[in-house]
C-alpha cells in the first residue's frame, strides 16, 4: 500500500504527546484556556495521555464534555477531529469509501490490462476517501478524536469501534489492518440515553462529569464573564442551583447559564429582583421547554428569587 497510509507490516508508531501529563499541569492549562476542571477530571486526562487509552465521558447534556475535547486540541495545538453518533452511522460514514466514479473512470482508461493490475490501481489509498476514524489514524501528528454522543449510536456500531479503541488500528478489507501513524487522544462521551457495553467500557478509561456546585460554577461564571457584576453573579448561580433541583424535563446545563448570565448583563440587570417581569422573559436562555417554563410561573419564581436577594 502506498500514500498517505501504511500498512499493519514494517510500520512503527509515534506518539506525539506535547500536553503536560500531570493533573495539576493539566488543569491549569485548561484554565488558561478557559475550561474550568476538577482534580478528578484533570488526573483522568493526565492518566489518558500517560496510557494512550480512549477517555470516556458520561455525563447530562451542556455539562462540557464536548467543550473538553475542544479545549484539549487547543492545548496541545493539535487538531480536532470530530465523528458526531447519531442512530444509523455506518462504515462508511465514520471510517472510509471508494470514490466510486473515480475508480470507474480509471476502469475504463485500463481497458486491457489483467484484471490483478486494475484492483492493485483503484484499492490504492488515492482513491479512497478518508471519514474522521481512519482521518484521525493518518496523522503525523497526535489529532484529539471526539466520539460525540456514542450512546446514540447502535450497538453495531460500538462493536465496530472495539478494534480501533483497543488496538488503534481499523481493517479495511482490500488493505488488511492499518495502525495508527499516531496514537490519536480519544475522548467519548455519553449522555446515558442508553447502556454502553462492558466491552467498550473495557477499553476505556472512565469519568462521569456532574453539574457544577455552587462554588464550582460561580467561579466559572467569573472565569467566563469577568465584567459581570459580583452580586448578580452570585444571584443568578444560586436560583440556577435552585432549578436544578426541580423536576423538569430538561435541567440547564452550564451552557445555558453562561448565556442567561450574559443576557442579563446585556439587559444591564444589577439583581434578578430588579425586574420580575423582564427576568421571566429572559428565561427562555434557561429552559428549553414549554413546560419547563410554565412550572416556573411568576409565583414561583418570584419565591425562588426572593431567597436569593
Amino acid at each position: 500500500m502506498n500514500g498517505a497510509l501504511e500498512s499493519e507490516q514494517g510500520t512503527e508508531q509515534r506518539v506525539n504527546i506535547n500536553v503536560p501529563i500531570s493533573g495539576q499541569k493539566i488543569r491549569n492549562a485548561l484554565l488558561q484556556k478557559g475550561y474550568l476542571a476538577s482534580a478528578r477530571l484533570s488526573t483522568s486526562l493526565a492518566m489518558m495521555l500517560h496510557l494512550k487509552r480512549p477517555l470516556l465521558l458520561e455525563g447530562e447534556a451542556g455539562v462540557g464534555k464536548t467543550s473538553l475535547a475542544k479545549t484539549l486540541s487547543e492545548i496541545d495545538q493539535t487538531r480536532l477531529i470530530r465523528l458526531q453518533c447519531h442512530e444509523g452511522l455506518t462504515v462508511s460514514q465514520s471510517l472510509y469509501e471508494w470514490n466510486y466514479q473515480r475508480q470507474l473512470l480509471r476502469i475504463k482508461l485500463m481497458e486491457g490490462q489483467s484484471e490483478q493490475a486494475i484492483e492493485e490501481e483503484i484499492y490504492s489509498d488515492k482513491y479512497l476517501l478518508q471519514r474522521p476514524l481512519l482521518e484521525a489514524i493518518s496523522q503525523d501528528k497526535s489529532p484529539v478524536l471526539l466520539i460525540d454522543e456514542i450512546d446514540r449510536a447502535d450497538d453495531e456500531f460500538e462493536a465496530f469501534l472495539l478494534e480501533l479503541l483497543g488496538e488503534f488500528q481499523v481493517t479495511i478489507p482490500e488493505f488488511g489492518a492499518i495502525r495508527a501513524r499516531s496514537i490519536p487522544h480519544v475522548i467519548l462521551t455519553s449522555n446515558g440515553t442508553r447502556e454502553l457495553s462492558d466491552a467498550l467500557r473495557r477499553r476505556c478509561l472512565y469519568s462521569y462529569i456532574d453539574y457544577p456546585d455552587a462554588a464550582h460554577e460561580l467561579q466559572l461564571v467569573k472565569l467566563k464573564l469577568p465584567q459581570l457584576k459580583a452580586q448578580l453573579a452570585g444571584q443568578l448561580v444560586q436560583f440556577v442551583q435552585k432549578v436544578r433541583r426541580m423536576q423538569l424535563r430538561k435541567v440547564p446545563g452550564v451552557a445555558e447559564t453562561l448565556d442567561w448570565a450574559e443576557i442579563l448583563m446585556g439587559l444591564e440587570m444589577n439583581s434578578l429582583d430588579q425586574d420580575l417581569e423582564l427576568l421571566e422573559s429572559s428565561l427562555v436562555c434557561l429552559l428549553k421547554y414549554q413546560e419547563d417554563l410554565q412550572a416556573l410561573d411568576s409565583n414561583k419564581l418570584s419565591k425562588m428569587v426572593a431567597t436569593v436577594v
